[in-house]
């Protein structure tokens, strides 16, 4: 693939335009987990309450990313994308002035999932400018706005040390504005816009099993990545009894490899296949954290990590180059579905990780509930190859890297 075919294949303004309002957004959507064990000092938290306080706003993008889907099929991606920075402005301002108490947080914690709900948006914007054989970069390099995340990791534990946590909220506001007005100025709606889909087209979707198959791997992957990433901070704070700077820190150095990796996850899945690429990275998330699990040390947990969640970031890049390969014709739908599982996926992680530690003590048991989830995950693609390779069109099919494992193993028996 030439470089200067996709520069030319597509709008890269819009795809500059989309990266940055996933960027920010991201950023915004997390914000809650870098400054979560502050307001455990200070709101005399659980670990069960501090899991739901960083778990509340993935929740909220779940929910919210339907709902801005419907809307950018009829608004367009550029005014859609115009309304989400601007109400993402509220959550922040309440943060930063209002919020006070446990309650007050949940609420505009879910708030902050308006921030989440960017996916439905920036992807299909980007999405729509490119042909199938770039789909893979095209929505990679979009994608990659999760590393937003970076921002808050690094800077809002800072923030909150020497300022205060509502300084975090306030910090924030910075760059929303600024892209609020890159975007108002350089992103474009593509003229292969398909028309505005019914209740009825999200009620037929949901039905296919592939739509629900595509979901749940998301949900682990981009699951995956977004729960740890609001939730390492604590993790490192607690289990290592490390300062809540520092952990930030070490979150952060984590962290990057998802973000800087999913681009290059949806460039290999361009030449290996998804489906191919999803079977190994899933397996090797599930030994990654299963040897964190294990108890090493902050050194060896922190590479662990790195790898882990760089594979998660890659697995996100490969997920989505199969979704325009089954569903071309309905990208807006499916994205918008298949992405709020990945929220939903999110919401579950911090969770069963605060509850594994107000049980025992230690987060183990939720870590290894989380390698077992991946395994389950791994499991199901070998079964689905088989399923796939029968039911998707030829070109899906070879474009995906769909194999059948089952029939390789059953022909060698044979």
């Amino acid at each position: 693939m030439r470089r200067d075919g996709f520069l030319r294949a597509g709008h890269l303004p819009t795809l500059i335009a989309a990266l940055l309002y996933f960027d920010v957004s991201f950023m915004v959507w997390v914000l809650l987990g870098p400054i979560a064990p502050f307001l455990r000092d200070e709101l005399h938290l659980t670990a069960t309450q501090q899991g739901l306080l960083t778990a509340i706003p993935l929740l909220g993008g779940s929910l919210f990313r339907p709902v801005l889907g419907m809307i950018a099929d009829r608004m367009g991606g550029r005014r859609t994308g115009l309304l989400g920075l601007t109400l993402t402005i509220v959550p922040l301002v309440t943060g930063w002035r209002f919020a006070h108490t446990i309650a007050h947080f949940y609420m505009l914690g879910f708030m902050l999932g308006i921030a989440g709900a960017s996916f439905a948006v920036a992807l299909p914007l980007a999405s729509r400018w490119y042909p199938a054989r770039y789909q893979g970069l095209a929505m990679g390099i979009a994608g990659a706005g999760n590393s937003g995340t970076l921002l808050a990791t690094l800077f809002a534990p800072r923030m909150a040390e020497r300022f205060g946590w509502p300084s975090a909220f306030a910090g924030a506001l910075v760059p929303v504005m600024t892209v609020l007005a890159i975007f108002s100025v350089i992103a474009k709606d593509s003229p292969n816009r398909p028309a505005p889909a019914s209740v009825r087209a999200y009620g037929a979707l949901l039905r296919e099993s592939d739509t629900l198959w595509l979901s749940f791997l998301y949900s682990l992957t981009f699951g995956g990545f977004v729960g740890f990433s609001s939730f390492l901070t604590t993790f490192f704070h607690e289990q290592y009894q490390v300062s809540r700077v520092d952990a930030g820190d070490f979150t952060t150095v984590v962290v990057v490899a998802g973000s800087l990796l999913r681009p290059v996850g949806g460039w290999l899945a361009d030449r290996l296949g998804g489906y191919r690429l999803l079977v190994f990275l899933l397996g090797g998330f599930a030994m990654c954290v299963a040897a964190v699990a294990a108890g090493p040390s902050v050194r060896i947990a922190i590479v662990l990590l790195f790898i882990g969640m760089g594979l998660l970031g890659m697995g996100n890049g490969a997920v989505f180059q199969l979704v325009p390969q089954r569903f071309p014709t309905r990208m807006g739908l499916v994205t918008g579905v298949v992405g709020a599982a990945g929220g939903l996926g999110g919401f579950f992680l911090p969770m069963l990780l605060g509850v594994a530690r107000d049980m025992t003590g230690r987060y183990n048991a939720g870590l290894f509930a989380v390698a077992a989830a991946f395994v389950l995950g791994v499991a199901v693609l070998l079964e689905l190859g088989a399923a796939w390779s029968r039911r998707w069109a030829p070109d899906a099919v070879r474009q995906a890297g769909i194999y059948s494992y089952r029939g390789a193993v059953r022909g060698l028996a044979d």
